[in-house]
């Protein structure tokens, strides 16, 4: 049985992305208006000495199904890993609409400072995850969903 390998062109990611590297499908694939959002945050952050690492992004179906099925053999049954990982149809990052931002630094600065560029948590349970809401410039970021599995779409 031959095991197929889901490497950069699937959404895997290296070690320490950076939101700057367009040779990396996770990141150029990424939706352009959430990108540019990302990247002026992380100019931002720069200058007050913290540096964005992408440990998530743009995701073929295939491997988000990968990850779905690694969550599933994790957590133990299929409802226990909606709550980290949805479906290839249901998934922001399929879209290209989420970003998974690291190391616990840069997470920090984007909870303070992300609502400014439209980069928001969206659930209580990912601290690493953000998607863009653009409303959130002037408003601030909507209320999290506690995980994935209260999204409402992720019920699809």
């Amino acid at each position: 049985m031959s095991m197929t390998v889901l490497g950069p062109e699937h959404g895997a990611l290296p070690d320490g992305a950076s939101v700057s590297d367009d040779a990396c499908p996770a990141v150029a694939r990424l939706d352009p208006a959430l990108l540019g959002a990302l990247r002026r945050a992380a100019a931002d952050a720069a200058a007050d000495g913290v540096r964005f690492v992408v440990n998530g992004g743009w995701r073929s179906r295939a491997y988000q199904e990968h990850l779905r099925r690694r969550a599933v053999a994790k957590y133990g049954s299929e409802q226990e890993a909606a709550r980290w990982v949805t479906t290839p149809d249901t998934s922001a990052h399929v879209q290209g609409k989420a970003v998974d931002v690291g190391p616990a630094e840069a997470r920090a600065w984007l909870s303070e400072h992300g609502a400014r560029y439209g980069l928001c948590r969206i659930y209580r349970n990912e601290p690493w995850h953000y998607e863009l809401r653009p409303d959130a410039v002037e408003h601030g970021c909507p209320p999290m969903y506690a995980d994935p599995s209260h999204d409402p779409r992720t019920r699809r």
